[in-house]
């Protein structure tokens, strides 16, 4: 696999492997609604396996422990807050949030398998979420595996934590899921876990292609899509019996 090693002060990146130099700075050109419609496909590509921790969540949390007859354990573990509803209610469990997290590590690696050998802008939208990582990078563990592993477990859990973060302020306004009963929220479904996503990305994933200066536009008109995909992939889970309601 091709591993980038940095130059912060003109941004080329060489590849040792073939002693290719590219300079990124050109990476996602957007010159017309084309190429910006390109672009917003390509951060969606990119962080597809963070926004994937859901579906992990769905199945570690849900599907699997069904199928072998295992019992879910709730995160709060059914106590109530002050207001007398659940802190996050029954559809947060430890095994959905770590197996969340983990499915977005796998999904990463999977990612870095299939596309890191392209280059933007001609691999747009297929490009590897870790295509400038290098061993200078914190979450660089046992090499470029491990880097892609610890960054799709990283905002995988960002995820999580903001999808957490949404049914505790639902529970505050009365919205509940408890056994049969689950109340929609579209916003507050989406909206935290989106957000949790590329602040944990801006935040500590500095210098990284996922958080390129050329996709910032790109990743607000994604933040403001979030809702409609995921409600499409809500109902796609609801349909395949990996979610017990459409939302």
């Amino acid at each position: 696999m091709n591993t980038f090693s940095r130059r912060s002060s003109d941004r080329v990146h060489s590849l040792p492997a073939s002693g290719r130099s590219v300079d990124v700075s050109p990476a996602f050109p957007a010159p017309d609604s084309a190429a910006l419609a390109l672009n917003i496909l390509s951060v969606l590509m990119m962080y597809g396996p963070f926004y994937l921790a859901n579906t992990g969540a769905m199945l570690f949390g849900k599907w699997i422990p069904d199928k072998i007859g295992f019992s879910s354990i709730t995160i709060d573990g059914g106590r109530n807050w002050k207001d007398g509803f659940r802190l996050f209610g029954d559809g947060k469990t430890w095994n959905g949030l770590l197996g969340g997290a983990f499915f977005s590590g796998l999904l990463t690696m999977l990612t870095h398998h299939l596309w890191s050998e392209g280059l933007p802008p001609d691999a747009r939208p297929f490009v590897d979420p870790t295509l400038l990582a290098g061993s200078d990078d914190w979450f660089w563990f046992s090499g470029e595996w491990g880097a892609a592993f610890a960054m799709g477990f990283t905002l995988g859990l960002a995820c999580m934590i903001g999808d957490m973060t949404g049914s505790f302020i639902k529970r505050r306004r009365g919205l509940k899921r408890e056994g049969d009963e689950s109340s929609e929220a579209p916003l507050l479904d989406t909206v935290p876990f989106a957000i949790a996503i590329f602040a944990t990305a801006f935040a500590l994933f500095d210098g990284q292609i996922i958080i390129h200066e050329q996709l910032h536009e790109e990743i607000i008109a994604l933040l403001v899509l979030t809702p409609v995909i995921h409600r499409l992939s809500n109902r796609l889970g609801y349909r395949l019996g990996l979610k017990s309601v459409p939302f």
